[in-house]
């Protein structure tokens, strides 16, 4: 009996590590900051039709071997990973059948080649010669990478998301001059001359693919939503949520007027002056200060563990190079499964009258900010530390943004924010946002918005500005499944929570309870049920094979 489980699991871990290797070379490079991971020295994207062969012969390949390890009546926690290793497999089937960004997306192309040299900027290390040879290496890939994107969007780009592009290269050629001459004196001196010549063809290079789509790209094609039965088979395959798209509609229509029940309330308070932006210098010593009192707060309440070989979230002036291009990904860097001994850190752009909706209110008050991409740091250092080497991996946003969303609300009730008006009707201000972002990601998705009605939604219900407005309903509309991410993984926490309340009654304890949670945060929240209540309830998702 002892030897089959121990079989199992080598065959799971052993399936995983040879899943995740072939992973950090065919992963696409994406926006968000939770799903970056990392990868070979000399890497850069290769989508060419070659490439793309390759992956699909592999992937049929991974998911037979994975169909092969038959783990009925094992123990919990090996079905458990088995279903994790699945999802993750879904996960590139769903990728490369039903979004093809590759064939479909313009800005899929900037992000697999100036988005690569963000991801190198971002990270907090010092600029040596071998990254510094890595910067070059991403520079010189740009004209051929933007050479296979004509060949695989050519009358088949979408409409839609080519005016987008196109209006994120406006500058582009500027803007990679100024990252170059920033990036110039902090370059090993040898290879200045090399920095000059790469960044100006990548910027040619970037110019001359922007006006190939505005002229047309071939000939564009209109905006197809995925349909509804390919956002359910993403939930139940990838997501691993036992709902329906109608049913995550109605959760939220709930969690909306639950939210603006909450904020009329809130507004009966006693009015409290409004905190005036704080400048970078100020803000940077300002959440430091909050971050180490947040993680007290946790500690004296009895709400999360603060280990001591935790490092902490903090804020840093937006550096010079990176600014130009800041707008290819979250400014910050959650440092990664080799960097443990690294802080976190967010870039923060200059305080001005006209921040964007999310910068705004953490120039306020940068408990906003830490009481959520805080979260997201430390659920990720706590993951990658993970005895099981498949829960250190990203699989799907659920169960990452659902724990920074609960706890922004947790930390509400709790009284952390007890101190600020303002603060609570921003904090109630998101949990409108994420509800309504359910329903634009599955409107979007199965056709019955438009990618403007989208936008007009989110200015005239959050509010939020129309810039910020625009971009995620594009984001969205790209990226079926992630927006309904942040409720739909809350409302599974909450529930969990519950469960495990009526469940283990008097020996139920929070602690322990969250220390697990961000523990196993990259592992979906219905396979965390599993796990620790010994069994699906009525409604819930089988993981059985």
């Amino acid at each position: 009996m002892s030897t089959v489980p121990r079989d199992l699991e080598q065959r799971i871990q052993s399936l995983g590590r040879a899943f995740w290797s072939w992973r950090a070379l065919q992963q696409p490079r994406s926006r968000d900051d939770i799903p970056r991971i990392e990868r070979p020295a000399d890497w850069v994207p290769d989508w060419s039709a070659a490439a793309l062969g390759s992956y699909r012969e592999r992937l049929v390949e991974l998911e037979l071997a994975h169909r092969s390890i038959d783990v009925a009546g094992g123990p919990v926690a090996l079905v458990v990973d088995h279903a994790l290793l699945g999802s993750a497999i879904a996960r590139v089937r769903f990728e490369l059948e039903v979004l093809e960004p590759w064939r479909r997306q313009p800005s899929f192309y900037v992000d697999q080649t100036l988005g690569v040299v963000f991801d190198l900027l971002v990270e907090q290390r010092p600029l040596d010669a071998e990254r510094a040879l890595r910067v070059l290496h991403v520079l010189d890939a740009i004209d051929p990478g933007l050479s296979i994107a004509r060949e695989n969007l050519e009358g088949e780009a979408v409409e839609p998301f080519a005016v987008v592009a196109v209006g994120e290269l406006e500058r582009v050629e500027e803007q990679v001059e100024r990252l170059a001459r920033a990036l110039t004196p902090a370059f090993p001196t040898e290879l200045r001359g090399r920095l000059a010549t790469a960044s100006s063809d990548a910027g040619t290079a970037l110019g001359s693919y922007r006006d190939w789509l505005a002229a047309g790209a071939g000939g564009l094609r209109e905006w197809r939503p995925i349909g509804e039965e390919a956002l359910g088979r993403f939930l139940r395959e990838v997501a691993l949520v036992p709902c329906s798209p109608a049913d995550l509609l109605e959760l939220a229509r709930v969690e909306h007027a639950r939210a603006v029940a909450l904020s009329v309330a809130e507004a009966t308070r006693p009015p409290e002056s409004q905190r005036p932006l704080d400048d970078v210098e100020r803000l940077v010593r300002r959440a430091a200060e909050e971050e180490a009192a947040t993680r007290a707060f946790y500690e004296e309440r009895g709400i999360l563990s603060q280990p001591e070989t935790l490092g902490h979230y903090l804020m840093a002036p937006m550096p010079d190079y990176l600014e130009p291009i800041s707008w290819l990904g979250v400014t910050d860097d959650l440092t990664s499964e080799s960097r443990l001994d690294q802080d976190g850190v967010r870039y923060l752009p200059p305080v001005t009258d006209d921040l964007p909706y999310f910068f705004e209110a953490n120039a306020r008050d940068p408990r906003s900010m830490i009481a959520h991409e805080g979260v997201h740091y430390q659920q990720l250092a706590l993951s990658w530390r993970h005895p099981d080497a498949l829960r250190r991996h990203y699989y799907d946003s659920c169960a990452n943004e659902g724990i920074a969303f609960y706890n922004e609300e947790m930390m509400l009730q709790a009284g952390y924010f007890s101190d600020s008006s303002p603060t609570r009707a921003t904090i109630l201000s998101f949990m409108r946002l994420r509800a309504l972002r359910v329903e634009v990601d599955v409107r979007l998705a199965t056709g019955e918005m438009t990618l403007a009605a989208a936008r007009d939604y989110l200015v005239s219900a959050v509010p939020m500005d129309v810039e910020t407005a625009a971009e995620e309903a594009a984001f969205f509309a790209a990226s079926p499944g992630q927006g309904l991410s942040y409720q739909v993984g809350k409302s599974q926490i909450q529930r969990f929570l519950a469960d495990a309340v009526r469940t283990q009654g008097d020996h139920f304890d929070l602690r322990r309870f969250h220390d697990s949670l961000w523990c196993n945060g990259n592992v979906p929240i219905e396979l965390q049920r599993v796990e620790l209540l010994g069994g699906a309830g009525q409604g819930e998702l089988s993981i059985e094979p």
